[in-house]
């Protein structure tokens, strides 16, 4: 054979040729396992395994390959062969041909998977976080209660039929073998019309409806209750009640136990004592809690959770204080310690003025075993779910809580704008927030969240087009900062300070947490815009705003106070207090998985203002990769970032994570 240099042995032995076929083949098994294995339910170890077995046996092959050769009389070592008998270049043409269908099959399956199952992949993934509405299975034991007709002489008795219809759902509603469709996605189906129940029934994904009228007369009432199959239009129950107005307890209670009995559905003890449940003994009481005017239990619980979230915006905190939010869940806890209402209290006072988490779910799931089909406990254990990191378990409430209110746009924004954009989903974000739309297409909010995530993904020109449907004169806290956001990535920092001058200075501004964030907000843009003494005076009053004595402990809250305190420093110019109040947010968000990236972000903006470059780009990896960090586009716009971009590691880290259609209106 002479002495062949090596790349010559190789080629004549038909070892390149091995190892592209080996490699391309290879790829072809893992792409095609990939996509067909989880079609069959296998374990997830099974493909890695499949990955993990072919890397391995590359080596084998190749050794393989040196040393034996493919005869007509079968495998024979190379080393035996004399030269005549040889027939690698018959073979190395036959691996040719293979290496040409391997390529041929591997072009196919791309263009396949490109055009056929990446589309399909993603509206799954889409169609995974909206309710089940359109999916052809339908949930046999699932009903929506409509708004009952008012039949009364007195119109003003339209509350007492809305009344009723409301206890019927709510004691349905309390069946955990059911699935009750929330009020509020019901409600938009006014009565004194008709109806295409078949239509409502696929909207709403309910296999039944009920449907209903009360007439009230004197101390007379009549209620008529009928139980439809929303799939065939077909009467399954239907009742006249006659009775004297003291009973109308009993006819709720009797309608959703012959309801539940014609959906065959299970009832604990505690679900059957529930339906029978009073909310008073009396009368004139019950027709005063029909009214609003008399809600005892209601009122605290309710009182609680709204001061929370009060509390937990910064909004009015002289009114809403720990203690008033306290005194309010104690009242409720007084008056039923055990009803669901109760625990909502105390998981949003646990929540959001505690901070405790842990404990906060454990309230919630309370309140949830006593409220099944209560959506807003399913969207209250996802806010608390994403604090605590535990995202996927967050994304399964909120689609759990859109299926039981598919027709409350508010579930779809949150679950679009502070969830799944916070994961870096935009498909599914964009999905959720269109949906929101879908049902409230004008709606300011929504369009904003719309238009902010467009703003995450770099995607300027579309957020333009969204902010420009939306009122000019709205004022909502959402609209002015996704405004300010696309006015700061523009570079238009003058009208940033218009429209952040517009908010501070508006009434009522000084109780709101969000109004001191648009002061730090207001003092950066001046400085960038070169109104720099004019900046100093407004990072000083966003520091006496915020921490309102030198003793006073700006503690963690839900808009960020503690980091937006450390900005206002960096705008004085005092990298002492700056870096110190920074890092001291850091760690009172420790526990935080939303807010503590921010607080991060906020670290590393001010490091990179005072010129520590090295600790501000080795955060980045890290505030790129975490739910609720960084964005790309974030570095791309945000004029934080100036100081690096000549940076070349600053450079690689955009340039490398960049989309592609990423695109500004400059």
């Amino acid at each position: 054979m002479g002495n062949p240099n090596l790349f010559s042995e190789l080629k004549r032995r038909n070892v390149l040729r091995m190892a592209g076929l080996y490699l391309v083949g290879a790829w072809l098994v893992v792409q095609v396992a990939g996509t067909v294995l989880p079609m069959f339910g296998v374990p997830e170890w099974l493909p890695r395994t499949i990955v993990v077995l072919l890397v391995i046996g590359f080596v084998p092959a190749v050794i393989f390959s040196w040393v034996f050769q493919l005869t007509p009389q079968g495998l024979k070592r190379e080393d035996d062969l004399a030269p005549e008998q040889s027939i690698t270049p018959q073979t190395g043409h036959w691996m040719d041909r293979m290496i040409i269908v391997v390529l041929v099959l591997a072009l196919g399956y791309f263009a396949f998977d490109k055009f056929v199952l990446a589309p399909r992949r993603e509206a799954a993934l889409v169609s995974s976080v909206l309710p089940n509405e359109s999916k052809s299975v339908i949930n046999a034991k699932s009903i929506a209660v409509l708004p009952f007709e008012n039949l009364s002489e007195e119109k003003a008795n339209a509350f007492f039929a809305e009344g009723v219809q409301d206890e019927i759902l709510t004691a349905l509603s309390r069946i955990a073998d059911l699935k009750v469709i929330s009020r509020a996605s019901v409600m938009q189906y006014k009565s004194g019309g008709p109806r295409n129940l078949r239509e409502i029934g696929q909207q709403l994904g309910v296999a039944h409806v009920v449907e209903g009228s009360v007439q009230r007369a004197a101390n007379k009432v009549r209620v008529i209750a009928q139980l439809i199959d929303a799939r065939t239009d077909a009467h399954l129950w239907a009742q006249t009640y006659d009775r004297d107005l003291a009973d109308v307890f009993a006819i709720q209670s009797e309608i959703a136990k012959a309801i539940a009995d014609q959906l065959q559905a299970k009832l604990s003890r505690a679900e059957q004592q529930a339906i029978s449940d009073r909310p008073t003994q009396n009368v004139e009481a019950y027709d005063a809690y029909l009214r609003g005017l008399a809600i005892e239990h209601d009122q605290y619980a309710r009182l609680a959770s709204i001061r929370s979230f009060l509390f937990f915006s910064g909004l009015d905190l002289a009114a809403n204080s720990a203690a008033a939010v306290k005194e309010a869940v104690d009242q409720s806890v007084a008056l039923r310690p055990d009803a669901g209402e109760t625990w909502i209290a105390l998981g949003a006072y646990r929540y959001r003025v505690l901070r405790d988490f842990p404990s906060a779910l454990q309230a919630y799931d309370e309140a949830r075993k006593r409220l099944p089909n209560n959506a807003s406990v399913l969207q209250y254990m996802a806010y608390v779910e994403r604090r605590l990191g535990q995202w996927e378990r967050a994304t399964e409430h909120y689609r759990r809580a859109a299926e039981l209110d598919p027709r409350d746009f508010q579930i779809f924004v949150s679950m679009g704008s502070e969830c799944l954009n916070l994961l870096r989903r935009f498909k599914e974000a964009h999905a959720a927030l269109d949906h929101a739309l879908e049902i409230s297409p004008n709606e300011p909010g929504a369009l904003a969240y719309k238009a902010f995530l467009f703003q995450c993904e770099g995607r300027l020109r579309e957020a333009a087009e969204i902010l420009a449907r939306i009122p000019h004169d709205s004022r909502d806290e959402v609209v002015d900062y996704t405004r300010v956001t696309q006015a700061i990535r523009e570079r238009q920092f003058e009208e940033a300070i218009a429209i952040i001058k517009a908010h501070v200075d508006g009434p009522k501004s000084s109780l709101s947490s969000t109004a001191k964030l648009f002061l730090v907000q207001l003092g950066y843009c001046q400085e960038w815009s070169g109104q720099s003494d004019e900046a100093r005076l407004t990072y000083a009053r966003a520091v006496q705003s915020i921490k309102s004595s030198p003793d006073f402990v700006v503690a963690p809250e839900g808009i960020g106070l503690p980091y937006q305190l450390a900005l206002a420093y960096a705008g004085l110019g005092d990298k002492e207090k700056a870096l110190e109040q920074a890092r001291r947010a850091v760690a009172d968000y420790e526990t935080d998985a939303v807010s503590k990236p921010q607080a991060e972000i906020a670290l590393a903006q001010i490091q990179t203002r005072f010129g520590d470059f090295d600790s501000a780009i080795a955060a980045l990896p890290h505030l790129l990769e975490v739910p609720a960090g960084i964005n790309v586009a974030d570095l791309r716009f945000d004029p934080f970032w100036d100081p690096l971009r000549k940076d070349p590691r600053f450079e690689k880290i955009v340039e490398s994570l960049a989309p592609k259609d990423a695109t500004s209106t400059k």
